[in-house]
């Protein structure tokens, strides 16, 4: 089959699929040759890095890396308190000496390496083991492949399943553990328009901020030092000198989270009818609990606002799901695909030997499946109290220790150190102790509406012995001190503590592994089933000619398109917002409280050479068709030529149905256009350090003071 510029702007691509879909991208208006898109060790691929959740990119050659606003805000929020609020203000170093260390556990990973590993990952496996036995065989190929990768200093390696378990990938990384907040506008940018406005358009938000790598003096990687130097990446992104306009050719290079858009309709049916709508429940009933808990209380405020803005984000994205779900007619669409497709499969005998038993097994494993993901949403509530998340890793942790590094479990080997220490400090910045207990009460009442089959009688009895006020009350795990010394304790002193919240986790512990045993087990069969399913998926797309790319799965993927605005049942969406639309939306309260600097400079029309000639004004985000999902935050966005143009940042509410299936009449992606930030940086924040290390000439980066 044939990949048409058209249909091409379906699906998020693999850096090795170039070859199959460059001259889609050339046609679209792609000026690069494609295969430099697939040379990871070149630019622009070795200029795109992972946060391990967000995408970014380097922009300079200091390790200066640009991404989302609320990619940082974290390690803003950990910065920030009542009396030096970054939140609400924003943060600008002015020298790299007032650089402030990100929040623990931030890295930046730098993508060296993907090569497929499926026949070492298949060693061994066989239609004779058990579904237990099956991901006991495939986890233990994929830790041996990781351990082989990371023998390299300083890497962090993965492998992952593409094709729903019919091929597998190896990703290497160069791992950087000193990552140090640069720069971000103030609240009334980066999140300007806040909850109403996400998910929207038209749009307003400067969601942009900047890092920096850095690493040893002799270009190691090691955590925070005071003489880190700042890292030197082996290219960065140009800053385009000309914007983009509408109908341009833009291409987004990132690291996308997940999509489901090859799911059997039986499961795209439960979701929908079940999953979905009782998970968009439970969050916005934390979201709610959060805001009473901290209503009146700004520091609570302040440690609470990323765990927030992360809950109130997937709250609304959820909607925006169940309500596309419906206006597309998902069930009835997907039930058509699916019927085509084994309609295809009976065709003969041949197709039916080969696929018919998969096709029949994944249908049976879809309720088994259903049934353990409702129990297991309620039962991770539990996890709202942040210091029984936190005890429950300490045990766990101290439990796999008892075996050889190589037999445990994935997370919890010598590898995982750090990154477990780092989670286990950042909550000394995101907890406090009155708010904890109000949100583990809430999660208490929604876990006792479990069938009592699927509630823990240990815990109960443990907590009901314990009592919530001594649980509060007599901890130690909320000093960090305490809470990390238990990483190095055998598990006879966990068995033996009375810390209640260390009693608790040792009592969850065997119904833990029981539940985990169990999820494996249905883990293997269902990938036995899909692998040879997604086999039969393949070999049927390629005969009716339809794009075969796999779902997204957190590796690097890239996707393209065109800037374009929708025009759909007397909606007329342009493609560019301006700084008449931001200053029009300001309010000067809440979510749409702008800075005054930057109410001035619009209102003076002070937009300097950052202007769209064609708009007349300065842009602030625009749209564009590229395919993109969660993830992709802070992933940037490239010009034909491969220059920074912009950051991805978001989605339309009525398009993340396309997480599901692709539906490119709805499909719109929010970018935030360099140009505003660039004006946001020299205008407004005085960062003309930043824009000189950029290569980009500050038009009058001198008039006011830089905040810091």
């Amino acid at each position: 089959w044939t990949v048409t510029a058209t249909s091409a702007h379906e699906g998020m691509w693999m850096p090795g699929q170039t070859a199959e879909v460059g001259a889609a991208m050339r046609a679209d208006g792609l000026q690069i040759d494609p295969v430099q898109l697939s040379r990871l060790y070149a630019a622009p691929l070795n200029a795109i890095v992972s946060l391990g959740g967000c995408s970014a990119s380097f922009v300079s050659p200091q390790g200066l890396v640009a991404t989302n606003h609320h990619c940082v805000l974290g390690s803003i929020q950990y910065n920030s308190k009542e009396s030096q609020d970054y939140l609400t203000n924003g943060f600008l170093a002015k020298s790299l000496g007032e650089e402030l260390p990100a929040v623990p556990g931030s890295r930046i990973y730098v993508i060296e390496d993907m090569r497929d590993v499926t026949a070492d990952m298949l060693k061994g496996v066989s239609d004779t083991l058990s579904g237990f036995a099956r991901y006991e065989r495939l986890d233990t190929n994929r830790k041996a492949l990781i351990a082989a990768c990371e023998e390299q200093p300083n890497h962090r390696c993965d492998v992952g399943p593409y094709y729903g378990g019919s091929s597998y990938y190896l990703q290497q990384k160069l791992e950087i553990q000193d990552v140090r907040l640069v720069y971000a506008p103030a609240l009334g940018i980066g999140n300007f328009g806040g909850e109403t406005d996400n998910w929207m358009w038209p749009r307003h938000t400067g969601d942009f901020g900047f890092y920096r790598a850095y690493v040893a003096p002799d270009g190691s990687s090691r955590p925070y030092a005071r003489d880190n130097v700042p890292y030197r990446p082996k290219s960065w992104l140009r800053i385009a000198t000309k914007g983009v306009q509408d109908g341009d050719f833009v291409m987004v290079a990132g690291f996308p989270g997940k999509t489901n858009r090859f799911l059997t309709a039986d499961e795209v049916r439960f979701n929908f009818a079940h999953y979905e709508p009782m998970l968009q429940h439970l969050l916005s009933d934390y979201a709610a609990q959060i805001k009473q808990a901290t209503a009146g209380n700004r520091e609570a405020q302040i440690r609470y606002a990323s765990i927030l803005q992360g809950v109130e984000n997937y709250k609304k994205k959820l909607a925006g799901d169940l309500a596309g779900a419906n206006a597309i007619g998902l069930d009835a669409r997907k039930a058509t695909e699916e019927k085509a497709f084994r309609d295809w499969v009976a065709e003969y005998p041949v197709r039916q030997t080969r696929f018919d038993a998969a096709i029949r097994e994944l249908d049976a494993m879809v309720g088994e499946n259903s049934r353990a993901s409702l129990a297991r949403v309620r039962q991770a509530l539990l996890n709202h109290s942040q210091l029984l998340s936190s005890a429950r890793t300490l045990y766990r942790w101290t439990k796999e220790h008892e075996k050889p590094d190589e037999d445990r479990e994935s997370g919890f080997q010598d590898r995982d150190h750090k990154e477990i220490s780092d989670q286990l400090t950042q909550i000394e910045r995101g907890y406090l102790p009155d708010i904890d207990r109000k949100l583990f009460e809430a999660a208490l009442d929604e876990y006792r509406r479990l069938d009592a089959k699927d509630r823990d009688t240990a815990f109960e009895t443990a907590l009901y012995q314990i009592g919530l006020d001594r649980l509060y009350a007599e901890t130690k795990l909320g000093d960090t001190t305490t809470r990390l010394g238990w990483l190095d304790k055998p598990a006879a002193a966990f068995e033996a503590s009375d810390d209640p919240f260390i009693k608790l986790a040792v009592a969850l512990y065997p119904g833990d592994i029981a539940a985990e045993r169990a999820a494996k087990d249905r883990a293997g069969r269902s990938q036995a089933a899909r692998a040879i399913y997604m086999h039969g998926q393949h070999a049927y797309r390629q005969a009716i000619g339809r794009p075969w790319y796999s779902d997204a799965n957190g590796s690097l993927r890239i996707t393209w398109g065109k800037v374009s605005g929708r025009t759909r049942d007397g909606q007329i969406w342009t493609p560019f917002t301006t700084a008449e639309g931001f200053l029009a939306k300001h309010t000067g309260k809440g979510e749409f409280d702008a800075p005054a600097a930057a109410v001035a400079a619009i209102r003076a029309k002070d937009y300097g050479p950052y202007i769209a000639p064609e708009l007349g004004t300065l842009p602030v985000d625009f749209l564009s068709t590229v395919d993109i999902t969660n993830g992709n935050s802070g992933s940037a966005t490239l010009n034909g030529r491969g220059e920074f143009v912009g950051l991805a940042f978001d989605g339309t509410l009525d398009g993340v149905i396309s997480d599901w299936a692709y539906a490119p009449d709805r499909n719109r992606s929010i970018h935030v256009d360099s140009r505003f930030m660039l004006w946001t940086m020299d205008k407004i924040d005085g960062a003309g350090r930043l824009l000189n290390e950029m290569g980009v000439l500050p038009h009058r980066a001198d008039v006011r003071s830089p905040r810091g």
